[in-house]
Formats: C-alpha cells, sequence, structure tokens
C-alpha cells in the first residue's frame, strides 16, 4: 500500500470517526429516552393487565384520586368529552378533536375521487383509525404521557381575510400550559403547527430535550388502478440539507434513520401528507407495509424524535396534491442549503430523465394549458413538437438504413463469396466496402439513442402529471388511468380483467411499424438467430405492460408512432435511392480518410483473424 492510499484511509476514518461524535445524541438525550422507553413499556405492561381485567371486573370511573396517581400534575386533562371542530378554507376542509389536539380529517374540496363513477368528495383521511398523532412527553414525577390520551381546551377562533387561527391548551395551572396553535391560510395546503409553552420547565422532567412524535396513518385508494397507485404510495422522506429517499413502494419495510430529517411524508400517487419541521426531527423510525385488498393501499408509520428548546416547536403540515409547480414554488428565493424539494415525491425519473421532464416536457405542458383545455389536443400538439425536434436525427438514422439497404446486392456478393465459416473475413469485407462507400453503419443506431432520454422522460410524466386526473377525451374518461372499452368477466395473468382501447391501438401500430421497418431495414447482412421474433415479442409485451397504465401515455405513444410512419413513409418518397446508389459508388473512387471509429473497428476485427489463424496453426 503507497503512501497516498494510506493517508486516503486515514482520512476517511477521520471523517466518520468525527461524524459519530457529530451526530450522537447528548448524554441527556440518551438519558431522557431511556427513561422513556422504560415509562412506556412500565405504561404498556400496566394497560396489558388492566385489558386483561375488564373481562372480568365491573366497569369503575376513574376516581379524581386514580387520575392524579396515573396523571400527575394533567389529571384534570383525563377526562372529558371529545369534540370536533370543523374549519373551512378556500382549498381544505380539516376537522380537528379536542383530545390529543389533533387533526383528525382532511377534505380537499377542489378534487374528487376516481375509484370509481360516484366522484365522492377526496379525502386524505378520515378518523384517527385513518390518521393520527401524539407528542411523548416525562414529567418531573416520572410518569410519561401522551397528548393523545389528553383532553385540550378549545381557544375562540381567530380570524381574519386571509387566514384562521384555531388553538387548543393543555393547562396545568393558570402559569403553565401548552397549547398546539394551527394556522390555516385561506388559499394554501400548508398549514403552520406550532406547540408553544408557558411555565412547563418546572413540570416536565429536568432531562427532557425533546418529544418523542409518533405518527400513525393510512393511505387511501383514491384512484381507479389500485394496483398501478400502489406502486407510487408509501413513506417518503428528506434528509436534513439531503437528498429525498423512500421507503420500498412494493413491500413492508422498516427503517431506523440515526440522523436528521427534515420532513416526513405519507404519500399516494397524486396526493400527500407532509409534515415539516422548522428545524429537522434528530432521528425516526420509519415503516410501511401495503394492504392487498380493500379501502387502503399503505400503513404506514413514523417515530420522531422532535428537539425542545424549553419554549417551543415549530411544523408544517402540507395537506395537497403532488403538483409540481405547488410544491416546487415553496422553495423560491430559497438558499440551496435550506430548499424543501417537495416536488422530489413526484415520480419524473432518474437524473438526465427528470432534467428533461422539468426543464421541457411539464413547460411545454403548462404552456399548452394555458390556453388549451382539452388535455387530448394538448398531448397530440406535444407529441407533433416533440417528433419535429428529432426530426434531423429520424431523417440521419433513416438515410444511415438507406445507405446500407442499397448496398444490399454488394453485400450479398460478398456473403456469396465469403462462406459462414469464416464470419470475420465476411465482417471485415463487408465494413470495408461501407468504410469506402462512406456509409457508417452507427449512423442509425445513435440518433435512436438520442431519443431514448425523451421516451423514458415521457414514460415517467404521464403517471404523475396530476393535471390528467379526471380529464376525459375521446372515450378515455379519465387519462390518468386506463381506459377500458370492455371491462373482463375473469382475470388474465399479467393483463388484467379489462381491455385498454388506447394500449391495444398502441401495440397494433407497434407491429405493423415493426413489420414494415424490419422490411426496410433488410440490408443483406447476417442477421442474428430469433432477432425477427424479438422484434415482434416486444410489441406484444407492451400489450401486457401498458394495459394498465395511464391512457394519456398510450395514447402518447400511438400518436407518436403514427407520426413515425408518416415520416417514414415521406422520407422513403422523397429519397431517391438510385441517385444516392450513384453518389456511394463515387464516394468509392475518393481517397479514402478512415475515421478514428473506422479504424479502430478494422484493428479489432484484425486482430481477431490473427487470433484465428494462431488458433487453427496450433
Amino acid at each position: 500500500m503507497d503512501k497516498n492510499t494510506l493517508t486516503g484511509f486515514l482520512l476517511i476514518g477521520l471523517i466518520f470517526v468525527a461524524f459519530y461524535f457529530i451526530s450522537r445524541p447528548t448524554p441527556e438525550q440518551i438519558e431522557y429516552q431511556k427513561q422513556v422507553a422504560e415509562q412506556k413499556a412500565l405504561a404498556a405492561q400496566a394497560e396489558q393487565q388492566e385489558k386483561e381485567a375488564q373481562d372480568t371486573l365491573p366497569i369503575v370511573v376513574e376516581d379524581s384520586t386514580a387520575l392524579v396517581a396515573r396523571l400527575g400534575n394533567f389529571a384534570n386533562a383525563g377526562v372529558g368529552e371529545e369534540k370536533t371542530e370543523i374549519v373551512e378554507t378556500d382549498l381544505l376542509k380539516i376537522a380537528f378533536s379536542n383530545k390529543g389536539a389533533m387533526v383528525t380529517s382532511v377534505e380537499l374540496k377542489k378534487y374528487k375521487e376516481s375509484k370509481d363513477s360516484l366522484l365522492r368528495p377526496l379525502m386524505l383521511f378520515d378518523g384517527k383509525e385513518e390518521n393520527a398523532y401524539s407528542f411523548v412527553f416525562a414529567t418531573n414525577s416520572s410518569r410519561v404521557l401522551s397528548t393523545a390520551d389528553l383532553f385540550f381546551e378549545q381557544l375562540p377562533i381567530e380570524k381574519n381575510d386571509s387566514t384562521q387561527i384555531v388553538t387548543y391548551r393543555l393547562t396545568v395551572d393558570e402559569e403553565s400550559y401548552m397549547d398546539f396553535v394551527y394556522t390555516l391560510p385561506n388559499d394554501d395546503y400548508m398549514v403552520r403547527f406550532d406547540i408553544k409553552t408557558k411555565g412547563m420547565n418546572d413540570v416536565f422532567a429536568p432531562t427532557m430535550s425533546s418529544f418523542e412524535l409518533q405518527w400513525d396513518g393510512k393511505v387511501r385508494q383514491q384512484e381507479k388502478g389500485r394496483d398501478f397507485e400502489s406502486r407510487y404510495s408509501g413513506v417518503y422522506f428528506k434528509y436534513f440539507a439531503d437528498d429525498v429517499d423512500n421507503l420500498s413502494e412494493s413491500s413492508a419495510e422498516t427503517k431506523d434513520i440515526p440522523t436528521k430529517l427534515k420532513w416526513v411524508s405519507f404519500k399516494d400517487q397524486y396526493f400527500s401528507t407532509i409534515l415539516i419541521a422548522d428545524e429537522s426531527f434528530s432521528s425516526a423510525k420509519l415503516s410501511t407495509e401495503a394492504y392487498k385488498e380493500g379501502n387502503y393501499l399503505k400503513n404506514c408509520s413514523a417515530n420522531m424524535y422532535v428537539p425542545y428548546d424549553g419554549e417551543k416547536v415549530g411544523f408544517r403540515f402540507y395537506f395537497g396534491p403532488n403538483h409540481f409547480k405547488t410544491l416546487n414554488d415553496y422553495d423560491k428565493n430559497l438558499p440551496d442549503e435550506e430548499k424543501l424539494d417537495l416536488q422530489r415525491l413526484i415520480p419524473l425519473g432518474w437524473s438526465l430523465f427528470r432534467w428533461v421532464n422539468r426543464w421541457m416536457v411539464i413547460p411545454m405542458f403548462n404552456w399548452f394549458g394555458s390556453f388549451i383545455s382539452s388535455f387530448g389536443i394538448i398531448i397530440l400538439l406535444m407529441t407533433i413538437v416533440i417528433k419535429t425536434l428529432l426530426f434531423p436525427l429520424m431523417y440521419k438514422s433513416y438515410m444511415s438504413t438507406a445507405k446500407m439497404r442499397v448496398l444490399r446486392p454488394e453485400i450479398e456478393k460478398i456473403n456469396e463469396k465469403i462462406p459462414q465459416e469464416k464470419m470475420q473475413e465476411r465482417q471485415k469485407a463487408t465494413m470495408e466496402l461501407y468504410s469506402r462507400a462512406g456509409v457508417n453503419p452507427m449512423g442509425g443506431c445513435i440518433p435512436m439513442l438520442l431519443q431514448m432520454p425523451i421516451l423514458i422522460a415521457m414514460f415517467s410524466f404521464f403517471p404523475a402529471a396530476i393535471e390528467l386526473r379526471q380529464q376525459s377525451f375521446l372515450w378515455a374518461d379519465d387519462l390518468s388511468a386506463y381506459d377500458s372499452i370492455c371491462d373482463l368477466p375473469f382475470n388474465i395473468p399479467f393483463y388484467g380483467s379489462h381491455i385498454s382501447l388506447f394500449c391495444l391501438l398502441m401495440t397494433i401500430t407497434n407491429i405493423i411499424y415493426t413489420k414494415w421497418n424490419m422490411e426496410a431495414s433488410n440490408t443483406g447482412g447476417q442477421q442474428m438467430p430469433g432477432m425477427k421474433f424479438i422484434m415482434y415479442f416486444m410489441p406484444i409485451m407492451f400489450l401486457f405492460f401498458f394495459n394498465s397504465y395511464a391512457s394519456g401515455l398510450s395514447y402518447y405513444y400511438f400518436i407518436s408512432l403514427l407520426i413515425t410512419i408518416i415520416q417514414t413513409y415521406i422520407f422513403r418518397l422523397c429519397i431517391d435511392e438510385e441517385a444516392l446508389l450513384k453518389q456511394l459508388n463515387e464516394n468509392k473512387k475518393k481517397p479514402q480518410k478512415k475515421s478514428g471509429w473506422m479504424a479502430r473497428l478494422e484493428k479489432m476485427q484484425r486482430e481477431q483473424l490473427e487470433a484465428q489463424r494462431k488458433a487453427r496453426k496450433n
């Protein structure tokens, strides 16, 4: 091991050691978490014993002495009548419960469910069994309490032209209380949530430096295609001043995260509930599990520690759509290290493909949408624009194929002259012919490869575009879901129990184009065994793969293939292949200047021939 390598390993080791000491919890935090864990274990044991005794003991109302013994200073909050307060804004209808002072229901007023034809109000969640959160804290009397078990006093709602403020108070005495304050803007999906305390330092445990936040929720099925929607649902989170990540969307997963998080989201395909910390969550344990059937897609939970400075803790709740511009606007005028990156909840593809969607596809989509109401027409116009931009590449690809096709008689002569057993010599002669004629055999592949980022980007864009949700076009009543023209009384494995017409049209068009393209691309060269079968097999696979996908995507690919066929037909009419062959024959007479690529290819072929000769000789 040389000196530089050793130095590098030492530096990496020092970085890990420094990171450990910086990120590890303080002794006070460790002691507090230990106390909380012990008290929670005792509470769980007592709860279990109480549950076992319920079948044999008569129901007894808990008296004040028992309440004081169980809750200490918070005995007055141990009993009460649970009440719900409903507050409406222009965008949201939110229900609050005084027990736990939590949001128990959220309706998005501008959206409807899509899973059936009834178009019911779209509820992100409705009831504590679908969404519940609480803050666990330790008291100076060594009790561990949860806000979910305590009754808060609701203060009068404060209203003005732009906001409504809902406050719940948990009172110890006149000088000691804790407020849960929700600030609801009238025209925003972001709700402010603050925990403010006064005189509570002597009530909380002396070692308390953080709240434990327990959040459990269920992700509702909102769309028609359950399996497809489930692929885009789950638990997402953002590391503090770092990237966005998520738990598995296809299987159960639990993850302990010892480092800071900025936000955690319980996400559906088109809607999310996001909890954002003003500062950070110091650590977290996240988990998700999928439901195979029923009204819910995922069961999600997040246990997090929230640093508490003795006065307040601040959060924001986002209850709203996964709309790119809406989410992206929350990062306006913020430095990079403070950006929330909420738009990363929208699956626009990896790296290059996401870049194409963000800076080309979405702006073009929004621009057309600013003056055209039909999204089917918008997709058509987008397809025409994209195919126009790709026209030079398509032309170059066709010309390369046409050049090789007009040389087919000479290729066939080479194949007749050189037996198949001498494949390397046959390929060398073919490449020499292409070189003398000025034909690059890769000229047709490279333009096609350059188109792939756009094709893949569109594959990611359409299932993520909430604008297409419940937008009809022709026979499709929802471009964000599959367009069923016939519901089958049985299920076909890997296909489904319906027939998507746009998918069927795309497949038929793809088969026709494949047949036509294979005939036009026959250059007389040696074809790989089974290649013809593979070329026809792929469109059939697409039929199964896209049958449950967004109909807008199948429609886009169908239109794109039609335009490609039209372009190819125009090329065939406009290009004089006899004149092209004459030009290639003229090229053969000119002094040859081999490109670097051709020179390297010929060198490789010479080396292979030499190796074969040596092998035969041995």
